[in-house]
């Protein structure tokens, strides 16, 4: 069924989500909106910008739905708190989950999720509102993703694991079976997590030291 669609945003991540959810669902995204504050410009991606604060006004939330296309600033407060504001509005919030994603937990998936392509998520996970999956992840079975994470490319959750709200997930991590990561924690780029994590964790990733050598033609690797 033919839909009608707004962002929120007018970033790197707005314009993906245009690109994403023309090219490869059944919205019509039709306007852009951010706070009157931030409006730079009347059009984006030939679309109108409109102020969140009148959205309302112009599109009417019985006949138009909103994304809110947002990355994990401040540990995605930013993006969580658009969500609500949206849901007190009185619209209800798309997600995008693409058609080259691999998804087998029975639509088990709630509002405002951006799941993009390559992404496996295996039976009986459940994922909650306002969740990002970049692409590539390995969702495994049994595992519950709260509301408003971020987890960025090629992570692996591994069976039975449990991520509170608020996370953020970097590229390349993994996640042993059945662990608990708690609320707003975060995993850094490659880092490799053998036991549960307390609220507010930060775990480093593993960093690769550059060598003092410089490179030429006949450098061996």
């Amino acid at each position: 069924m033919h839909k009608e669609l707004i962002i929120f945003g007018t970033g790197d991540i707005a314009e993906l989500a245009y690109y994403y959810f023309t090219h490869d669902s059944t919205y019509t995204v039709v306007a852009f909106t951010v706070d009157q504050d931030y409006i730079s410009q009347p059009l984006f991606c030939s679309l109108p910008v409109v102020a969140f604060e009148e959205i309302n006004e112009s599109y009417n939330p019985r006949n138009f739905e909103i994304f809110i296309a947002l990355s994990y600033s401040d540990l995605n407060f930013i993006r969580k708190n658009k969500f609500l504001e949206a849901k007190q509005k009185g619209y209800s919030l798309a997600s995008y989950i693409s058609s080259h994603a691999t998804v087998l937990n029975e639509s088990q998936v709630g509002e405002n999720c951006f799941i993009l392509e390559n992404n496996t998520i295996q039976p009986y996970v459940t994922i909650g509102d306002n969740v990002t999956l970049w692409s590539g992840n390995h969702i495994g079975h049994h595992s519950i993703i709260s509301d408003h994470v971020f987890v960025a490319s090629h992570v692996v959750i591994s069976g039975g694991v449990t991520i509170g709200e608020q996370c953020f997930l970097g590229v390349n991590c993994t996640i042993r079976d059945h662990l608990h990561i708690d609320d707003q924690s975060i995993v850094g780029a490659g880092a490799l997590i053998l036991e549960n994590l307390p609220k507010n964790s930060i775990v480093k990733g593993h960093r690769s030291e550059p060598s003092l050598k410089r490179s030429s033609p006949k450098t061996r690797i």
